[in-house]
């Protein structure tokens, strides 16, 4: 198991030149916009792919709007002898870190959240990740039924965790959210490389308890650890109604907890289609699949399994004849 990654030292979250690509016959490199994509946020750790603030996305629309271009497959990760580029089964586990949540969510997000990730899968949402593949070459476009799919079958939600014994860190790292995703691995009994591939832990932290640069440089984030349990995927996901319009309340007039989905899926979508950032489906500037269509105008409620959430349009790459757009 080998992973590839960029250290620089740089205190904190700033935003950097460069982040370097993960995986690869070559060494691409993404330029990190202000919008999303790739980015360093400490040292030793790889880069994580964010998801910028509804500021931050219209002020790069404004300063030079977004080209249509399509995401392409960077070639997956070697993890313990398999190449994995997608998540060709989709399993996500809910952990909510800390005492900080007893009798402690004051807009609900947890019961949301289960909701939401019970009724994600084998939706027409989602259906978008499984155009992009595994098992083709770095480079493709269009898997056209070659190599293996990312998946949306039924019954993602394998599990949450209320990991509340002990007080979570006020302002959590990325070594310790990536810590605590591999405690995560651990308790839920995914204690091997195979029992890790296809999966995600979300790492949610409770109200005033977000980690450093929340609701003013990013929304959520997604990365990858390794662990003596292979590669681990996880997200970081703060108490997003913390972060009040920033990050998605009342957007699209969609109501003051419309974020918490928003973010949420723009995430889950992303890890499937980009396991191990950033060895997935990116296109040449690092963004992905739900960076792509940030914010857009299209997010609306849609019924997922005879329930309503507010969700954003997912990138693919076959629509408008295969020029690309974004579809809800």
């Amino acid at each position: 198991m080998k992973k590839r990654f960029l250290s620089l030292p740089i205190p904190g979250f700033l935003p950097v030149a460069l982040g370097l690509l993960l995986a690869g016959p070559s060494s691409l490199v993404f330029a990190q916009g202000a919008a999303g994509g790739m980015r360093v946020l400490e040292p030793g750790q790889p880069p994580v792919a964010i998801h910028a603030t509804v500021w931050a996305v219209e002020a790069a629309h404004s300063a030079r709007p977004t080209k249509s271009k399509n995401l392409y497959y960077h070639g997956g990760t070697n993890d313990g002898g398999t190449t994995i580029g997608v998540e060709t089964a989709p399993k996500v586990y809910l952990v909510f870190w800390g005492s900080q949540w007893n009798n402690n969510d004051p807009s609900g997000e947890a019961a949301l959240l289960e909701s939401f990730l019970s009724n994600v899968g084998n939706t027409q949402w989602l259906s978008t990740v499984t155009q992009y593949c595994q098992g083709v070459a770095s480079g493709t476009y269009f898997c056209n039924g070659a190599g293996t799919p990312a998946g949306n079958q039924s019954g993602m939600l394998a599990g949450y965790w209320y990991d509340n014994a002990a007080t979570a860190p006020t302002s959590p790292t990325q070594s310790q959210l990536a810590a605590e995703a591999v405690n995560a691995a651990k308790h839920f009994g995914n204690t091997s490389v195979a029992s890790n591939t296809s999966v995600q832990y979300v790492i949610a932290t409770a109200t005033g308890n977000s980690s450093s640069g929340f609701g003013t440089q990013y929304c959520a984030w997604h990365s990858s650890t390794s662990s003596t349990y292979g590669d681990v995927a996880y997200t970081n996901l703060p108490y997003i109604t913390d972060a009040g319009s920033s990050c998605g309340a009342n957007f699209n007039n969609l109501g003051p907890d419309a974020g918490i989905t928003i973010v949420e899926g723009h995430e889950f979508a992303e890890t499937v289609t980009d396991q191990f950032p950033s060895s997935g489906w990116l296109d040449g500037s690092g963004y992905e699949i739900g960076d792509k269509c940030a914010w857009n105008s299209a997010t609306a409620d849609e019924t997922l399994n005879g329930v309503s959430y507010p969700v954003q349009p997912l990138w693919s790459n076959v629509a408008n004849s295969g020029a690309g757009g974004c579809v809800q």
